[in-house]
Parts: structure tokens; sequence; C-alpha cells
């Protein structure tokens, strides 16, 4: 397994765990991103952060430092 913040634009993964504490962790969880759920990695920015992904049907933009607390499974990489 990987972070969420190493995986390719355009691979799809299946979420494992979503760590952090607190508040962080719960408004990630709000936002769809619970263990099971598949995920695409769409594109990074021009700078590289934030990082857009689509979860359950809309687009979600995370830091770096937040994708990087999201363990996945990769199903498709991107070729």
């Amino acid at each position: 397994m990987i972070s969420l913040d190493n995986v390719t634009p355009g691979s799809t993964c299946i979420i494992r765990s979503v760590g952090g504490g607190g508040a962080l962790r719960t408004r990630m969880m709000d936002m769809g991103l619970l263990k099971g759920t598949e995920i695409k990695v769409v594109r990074l920015a021009p700078l590289g952060d934030p990082i857009e992904f689509e979860v359950k049907g809309y687009n979600l933009s995370l830091r770096k430092k937040e994708a990087r607390l999201v363990e996945v499974e990769v199903l498709a990489d991107a070729t």
C-alpha cells in the first residue's frame, strides 16, 4: 500500500485507511474518504499542490500533506 499523494494522475485506487486525528480525520471522512471507497487521481496543480481526485461522483482537492494520511491500494495504474 502507498499513500494517496504518491499515486500518479489517471490511476484508480481503493482506500485502505484514513490516518490523522481529530477534526482533520473527521473532515476527510465527511468528504467521502472512507475505507473501501474507490478514488481516482484526476490531476496535479501546476506546482504539484493541491491534488484533484474523483470520489463518489464529485471532484475533491486535497493538499499533499492531507493526501499523505490516506493509504490506498492501486487498482489501475495510468499508462
